[in-house]
């Protein structure tokens, strides 16, 4: 069924249902059943109940001349239906005719009649429960308050033992089987602790259809149904008045006798529970370990990338300081060609400076006291002793000379302005130190 369109919820549930009613394993077979009665489950049950029992169907004959074999899972019989007309003979179609219009009026009113009635199987289920107990009172095994296919998936997914009981209020033996068996206390405690209880009235259409599927022949009806190679199936059919303790021994040796599918069922589970509860612990395992290296790289990762950081921001520094030294350079270059030529001794605006760097080197120099203080800058800035970063500074009093020339301060005052005598002894302060 992979290529065909998939079922909707409703769908799905209807052919669970149908699978049930009919007893047909074959899941496609089903479906197809289902498709050819517009997904109409009552006229589709109907028509293949009608044909396992031998007529043909009266609402979608075969389109074919092959033949269809028909059985079913509690009936070793096995019809042939052929949609030929040439197999039919002549005396089948003479039957056929003569009760076509009764099989078409009856299906007909059943369609009808299940049409207004099946749209709440629930309903159905609850309003038994509320007429029994308002007959015979609230003493009997627990019901339970669903549809007959929510009750076998319940049975089926829990394990248990289902045990559907049938009622037909014309039954001349229902009264006293509902007054005196099903209220028995040692029934009720055996019921309500091996098996799930499921009971409906037949002449709903809840109750006539799960009738229609487990075909019982005389009241009060109990079915015994448990899981057996995954499909549930009915192990035990007790039909008749019986005794309560009668009713229970006869529960108690099916029970006993069909537990070993349940035990193995359960073991099987065990086992799938176990391996899926292994490979889900090694499924975490492994992901706890992919999250570990996944860290562990992310974190080697991160610290590569930290160390290449690093390692750019060095590269960056040395770049930028080899730039400022090439920089530097040629700023000395250039600056040297600015500072004039020493002038004579005897001259009458001649200054002498002597100049002390750092590291102890000793400068003299003479200059024109009318020249800028920037002079003075260039002269120290050129000599290769000298700092890239620095001020000149008087001893005493101390004080900064503005000699740098900067956007503020593009051109600075002259040796005079400053007020600075004949012979001067200025320093230098490194500001890199």
């Amino acid at each position: 069924m992979a290529d065909e369109e998939e079922l909707s919820p409703v769908q799905t549930e209807k052919l669970l249902q149908f699978q049930d009613l009919t007893g047909i394993e074959e899941i496609d077979r089903c479906r197809r059943l289902l498709e050819m009665h517009n997904w109409d489950i009552e006229v589709a049950v109907q028509d293949t109940l009608n044909m396992q029992e031998g007529s043909p169907s009266v609402f979608h004959p075969p389109s074919n001349n092959a033949p269809q074999v028909v059985t079913h899972p509690d009936d070793q019989r096995v019809y042939i239906a052929s949609a030929s007309s040439r197999q039919l003979g002549l005396v089948g179609w003479t039957y056929y005719f003569l009760t076509f219009p009764v099989r078409l009026l009856y299906n007909t009113f059943f369609s009808l009649l299940s049409f207004a009635y099946v749209t709440d199987p629930v309903a159905d289920v609850m309003n038994f429960i509320t007429d029994y107990e308002t007959r015979y009172g609230t003493l009997h095994p627990v019901f339970y308050q669903g549809t007959y296919s929510q009750v076998l998936n319940d049975a089926k997914r829990e394990l248990k033992f289902l045990l559907v009981y049938l009622h037909s209020d014309e039954h001349q033996d229902t009264a006293e089987f509902c007054r005196s068996t099903l209220r028995n206390a040692d029934l009720i405690q055996f019921v309500n602790i091996n098996t799930l209880f499921w009971a409906c009235s037949v002449r709903s259409p809840e109750g006539y259809r799960v009738s229609q599927a487990l075909r019982e022949n005389s009241y009060p009806f109990l079915a015994v149904i448990v899981l057996r190679e995954n499909r549930m199936t009915v192990v035990a059919r007790i039909e008749g008045i019986m005794k309560p303790v009668e009713l229970l021994t006869r529960l108690r040796q099916v029970l006993s006798e069909n537990e070993g599918s349940l035990i193995a069922a359960r073991a099987d589970r065990h086992e799938r529970n176990l391996n899926q509860t292994i490979r889900q612990q090694q499924d975490e395992a492994y992901l706890e370990s992919l999250k570990a290296d996944q860290e562990k790289e992310k974190r080697k990762r991160e610290e590569q990338e930290k160390k290449e950081k690093i390692e750019q921001d060095v590269r960056d520094q040395q770049m930028a300081a080899e730039r400022k030294r090439e920089e530097i350079s040629r700023l000395k270059v250039e600056l040297a060609y600015l500072i004039p030529q020493e002038p004579p001794l005897n001259h009458p605006d001649c200054i002498r400076i002597v100049i002390k760097l750092p590291n102890g080197t000793r400068l003299e120099r003479r200059f024109l006291k009318t020249c800028s203080l920037k002079v003075l800058y260039y002269y120290v800035f050129c000599h290769p002793d000298s700092p890239n970063q620095f001020q000149v500074v008087t001893n005493f009093p101390r004080r900064v000379l503005p000699c740098e020339p900067s956007t503020d301060n593009p051109d600075p005052p002259t040796f005079a302005f400053i007020g600075l005598g004949p012979s001067e002894t200025l320093f230098v302060h490194d500001l890199e130190a």
